[in-house]
């Protein structure tokens, strides 16, 4: 059974750090791609960064120069280490990953399969 488990969340003040990280367990391979995707309620869900089996990496405008995604492939962990976070980061942090296919984009929500359960980031002014 295909499993995502993040962790890592947090609060802390602005221009804080945290590292989230994510395991997937349950698949044998290294899936196409991952990334790293964040909610509010009653709000559609943000593509943060994506990662794909290559090391090619996207990022939202909101979050680059400050964000930064990486994965060790060995153990099919993902990690985001952000930087510099602002009181707009807080949020519900979800990894996902894609094992269909290629991804052609690596932030559109819509083209990952499995999903994790969410990590809570808070950041204070």
């Amino acid at each position: 059974q295909v499993q995502l488990v993040e962790s890592g969340g947090g609060s802390v003040q602005t221009g804080g750090s945290l590292r989230l990280s994510c395991v997937l367990t349950g698949y044998r391979w290294n899936p196409y791609c991952m990334g790293w995707f964040r909610q509010d309620p009653g709000k559609e869900r943000e593509g943060v960064a994506g990662i794909d089996r290559d090391g090619t990496t996207e990022y939202a405008e909101s979050v680059e120069g400050r964000f930064t995604i990486t994965q060790d492939r060995s153990n099919n962990t993902l990690f985001l280490q952000m930087n510099n976070l602002e009181p707009g980061d807080t949020s519900m942090y979800y990894c996902a990953a894609r094992l269909s296919s290629t991804c052609a984009y690596l932030v559109r929500y819509r083209l990952y399969d499995y999903w994790g359960q969410g990590t809570q980031v808070t950041v204070s002014s």
